[in-house]
């Protein structure tokens, strides 16, 4: 009987043909073209109503100056915004940690998005979807009392901003590579219902990503988060990069 190749399993267990850097398998469309970050723009931990609330000429603008320059709907300074903050370096999406967040132009409703990361010591990210926190990564290494109350030693891919002892608050297993290495996410959403796999390994279960944005009404009372919204990619704390951002739109 004829041995598998190596090569051959690992597409045969993802389902995915990857090919450089930054080029899309298959049904999918990329987010980033390792070049340039033209069709992001920044926010933050603020409700995407906010900004959909706002005239749609007032919307492109806000885009707009946020990755150009200039000020934000709020008037905060360009210092603030993703071009003080972020870069392209390599093919590479480069943040050093701070600023506003990485926001998609395009608003998504269900979808399967593939993600790779690396990031350095005491890094703390995530990714929200539709604008909602998020799927978390962090430093799973720090073993420090507070690093262990925040579950951080628990690893990457859990639903941080669920209620504590939530489906999905927590990964189901740490699949964390070492600090330093490529992390490879593959999420899956479809209505309110979220599904996570760090490094081919399931980490969240089809869970509810809960409302953030309504975090004071009680659970069994609080809104759903929004049909459609942005991705976006959260930084603070240390350098984190990122590349092969790639998305598939679902019925």
């Amino acid at each position: 009987m004829k041995k598998t190749t190596l090569p051959f399993l690992l597409l045969a267990l993802t389902g995915f043909a990857f090919g450089a850097d930054n080029e899309p398998p298959a049904g999918f469309t990329a987010l980033f073209d390792g070049k340039q970050v033209s069709a992001w723009y920044g926010w933050g931990t603020r409700d995407p109503k906010d900004l959909l609330a706002l005239p749609p000429a007032a919307q492109a603008e806000y885009k707009k100056h946020s990755v150009e320059g200039g000020t934000d709907a709020k008037g905060k300074a360009s210092t603030d915004h993703i071009n003080a903050h972020w870069k392209v370096e390599g093919g590479e999406l480069v943040n050093d940690g701070k600023g506003l967040y990485l926001t998609t132009g395009k608003d998504y409703g269900n979808f399967e998005l593939l993600v790779d990361y690396k990031m350095l010591p005491k890094g703390d990210s995530g990714i929200y979807l539709r604008g909602v926190p998020q799927v978390q990564i962090w430093d799973f290494t720090e073993t420090d009392a507070g690093a262990v109350n925040l579950g951080k030693p628990k690893g990457s891919g859990g639903l941080w901003n669920n209620d504590k002892g939530s489906a999905g608050k927590d990964p189901l297993v740490l699949a964390d590579k070492p600090l330093g290495e490529w992390n490879h996410f593959r999420i899956v959403m479809k209505g309110d219902r979220v599904t996570v796999w760090l490094n081919e390994k399931l980490v969240v279960d089809n869970a509810v990503l809960e409302n953030y944005f309504d975090k004071k009404t009680p659970a069994d009372k609080r809104a759903p988060i929004a049909a459609k919204g942005p991705i976006q990619l959260q930084t603070h704390g240390s350098e984190i990069r990122w590349k092969n951002i790639f998305i598939k739109e679902l019925p």
